[in-house]
């Protein structure tokens, strides 16, 4: 019997690209989608948008494609529904390690995961799998967390992400603290303003020494390539004694001493409630 998944939000951006890999698997999906513009993409696909109220009740999981900000609100509206045993699967760790899921409902299982992406160097050699960066076409890795539920619920909630997800170089199992300290921590607070900076420093480099935005976007992408081979272990560590004088010295003008703070459970709950609520705790 094919296992029941309701998809809500299944009309957005990652909720269409997961009910459409759902759906191809053979899964028995109810596409959930209550706006107009998610519902319009999905009869584009040949796929029938449902109400809450018709595609909730009896599915054995539920994949939350839903803005962080609003799946508390959706859980408390949506629980008098749910059947005991009924997983939640949710796509991000900020809403639950942000505490914003019912607690009045030890019956039910919380799943969490989420993808990893496809990685900088593969072995990919299809054009259209290269170009992917995203994932569903290029193989990735993805990361999952049992919250709370029997232990045989994990095996359940793992194999729905390696299906929305596929198709899978590995999956990794955490704990939903350490599924945050990854995101938001690792990858949006340490990885993405140090991409960020870099961008503005390609602009700096235009606007304040005249050097042409396409050969300073040259040069810092392909140093980008041999530097980040080396230092994650794609290739030999072989930089120079004046280049690594150069990064020590240069760590203390671009980088705080204290960022690893930023790893910390406790600034990781910080940012969680930012993206649940808006605001620190």
């Amino acid at each position: 019997m094919r296992t029941s998944v309701a998809v809500l939000g299944a009309g957005g951006k990652m909720g269409f690209r997961v009910t459409r890999k759902l759906v191809d698997a053979g899964y028995d999906v109810r596409a959930v989608e209550v706006g107009e513009a998610g519902r319009k993409r999905l009869a584009d696909a040949n796929l029938s948008a449902v109400a809450m109220e018709e595609g909730i009740p009896g599915a054995k999981v539920l994949v939350m494609a839903l803005p962080d900000n609003i799946i508390g609100q959706v859980m408390r509206q949506i629980s008098p529904m749910l059947a005991k045993g009924t997983m939640i699967l949710i796509l991000d760790a900020a809403a639950p390690y942000a505490g914003d899921l019912p607690g009045d409902r030890p019956d039910l299982s919380y799943f969490i995961g989420h993808p990893c992406h496809p990685p900088l160097f593969n072995d990919e050699t299809e054009w259209a799998a290269r170009r992917d960066y995203h994932g569903g076409i290029a193989r990735q890795s993805i990361v999952c967390a049992l919250m709370q539920g029997p232990e045989e619920h994990y095996a359940l909630g793992e194999e729905v992400c390696k299906t929305m997800w596929s198709p899978i170089i590995e999956s990794h199992r955490v704990t939903v603290e350490q599924l945050a300290i990854l995101e938001p921590g690792l990858s949006e607070m340490v990885a993405m303003p140090f991409v960020d900076t870099m961008v503005e420093a390609v602009e700096e480099c235009e606007r304040r020494y005249g050097i042409p935005r396409q050969a300073a976007l040259d040069f810092l992408i392909g140093h980008l390539n041999v530097e980040i081979a080396m230092w994650f272990g794609f290739s030999p560590k072989v930089p120079s004694d004046a280049a690594l004088r150069l990064m020590r010295f240069a760590k203390g003008v671009v980088v705080r001493d204290d960022w690893r703070e930023a790893l910390s459970p406790a600034k990781v709950k910080e940012a969680s409630e930012l993206i649940v609520y808006g605001k620190g705790a």
